[in-house]
């Protein structure tokens, strides 16, 4: 499960992007920053983000090897707009519209064995049929819902990666071709691949 919004590798940069996008529902709308990060790169802009104003919590996950392990599984950590269709690390297709991000974590079963350097993500459900702010959907649960908005038996993911522990808010060229935005989500440093390639 890797993935995340990517164009022709140049330049990018971070801008605000306004208010959160009225394609949310209203609960979840409400739960989100008011002003959003705008990203765009050379063929314009990219994506929107909004992240959640306060982190979701639970008690902490006996899973090894999260880089969230406080926030509950399925629980909603924001939403994300693609204007234009874009293509994500894997080179499955991202259409144009507004999408739930909602944490997840690989289980650690044989299946994602060597995938990423951490177990968790964010997946991505289309802000039309995803409403309920509170919702934790099981594993399969919200891998379904994912996949009805990839249109494929793979889910629209995002990589989460491990915040700097200097946390330093921006978004930044790490390694040769990821882009990682680094903001809070709540008190909690958070940072996630927007734009990259899947290692071979």
């Amino acid at each position: 499960m890797l993935a995340a919004g990517t164009l022709a590798f140049g330049q990018y940069k971070s801008e605000p992007a306004g208010a959160p996008p009225t394609e949310a529902a209203p609960a979840i709308r409400d739960a989100l920053q008011k002003d959003g990060v705008r990203i765009t790169g050379p063929q314009g802009t990219l994506c929107e983000i909004w992240l959640r104003t306060t982190a979701p919590s639970g008690p902490k996950s006996s899973e090894s090897d999260l880089t969230l392990p406080t926030i509950p599984h399925g629980a909603l950590i924001g939403v994300i707009r693609y204007p234009a269709k874009t293509t994500d690390r894997r080179g499955d297709a991202i259409k144009p519209g507004v999408y739930t991000m909602r944490y997840s974590y690989y289980p650690v079963n044989g299946d994602h064995q060597g995938v990423a350097p951490q177990r968790d993500f964010a997946v991505l459900s289309l802000a039309s049929a995803d409403t309920d702010l509170n919702a934790t959907p099981a594993f399969d649960a919200l891998i379904a819902m994912s996949r009805k908005a990839s249109g494929i038996q793979h889910p629209l993911v995002l990589s989460i990666s491990n915040p700097d522990p200097d946390y330093k808010a921006g978004f930044d060229k790490q390694g040769d071709t990821d882009w990682v935005l680094e903001e809070k989500l709540g008190d909690t440093s958070f940072a996630i691949v927007l734009v990259g390639t899947a290692g071979s």
